[in-house]
């Protein structure tokens, strides 16, 4: 059984199938912005049929499950704004400018550091819950011959990070981005500050 936990507690999991699938399979024990994090994940996902690498303790692989309030299916952008926009925060505080990739990952440079999986259930016109898989690459540095373009902080700051506070870093500052949906000018600002800050390939 999943264990409950109060609003905002981070559970780790030794392993999972996927962060994503344990927040979708027990929603019921879970609160608003509780978020799930796997230092092993045996069939994470990426966008489409991708898959999603990462050496088991090495990186931040979870899921945050975000509960909108006033949310309409046509905000849905929203979502993607305040996850890519938060990422994009902590990085910024460790001194990497970063860009988001159309629709939600996160380069530095010429090279991806972070992906994410944003699943929504629709209650009538309103979004009832977002389910945010995320994937950012903390320590890895031996990546597969068959990855194009990857990138980690490690390999960027020439540091090593400790995963569980790296994630309690990065989980507020996207915890700070979703509250900013909760009103008009909070959400101009996202869909502002989303626009100048990502990029479509040609």
């Amino acid at each position: 059984m999943t264990p409950r936990q109060s609003p905002g507690n981070i559970i780790w999991l030794e392993t999972a199938e996927s962060t994503n699938k344990t927040l979708r399979e027990g929603l019921e024990h879970y609160d608003n912005l509780s978020v799930v994090a796997a230092r092993e994940q045996t069939a994470g996902r990426g966008q489409g049929a991708h898959t999603w690498h990462s050496a088991k303790g090495m990186n931040l692989t979870f899921s945050m499950l975000f509960k909108p309030t006033e949310l309409l299916a046509e905000d849905m952008i929203l979502i993607t704004c305040a996850t890519t926009l938060g990422i994009r925060d902590y990085l910024l505080e460790k001194g990497i400018e970063a860009r988001i990739k159309w629709p939600n990952d996160i380069w530095v440079g010429e090279r991806k550091i972070c992906g994410t999986l944003i699943e929504n259930i629709l209650d009538g016109l309103r979004i009832r819950l977002s389910i945010i898989g995320i994937g950012f690459n903390l320590n890895e540095t031996d990546w597969p011959a068959d990855l194009p373009n990857p990138v980690s902080l490690s390999n960027l700051t020439g540091e090593r990070y400790e995963p569980e506070a790296e994630l309690e870093l990065l989980v507020e500052k996207i915890r700070r981005r979703f509250a900013m949906t909760d009103n008009n000018d909070g959400r101009s600002v996202l869909q502002e500050e989303f626009g100048k800050n990502h990029f479509r390939l040609p």
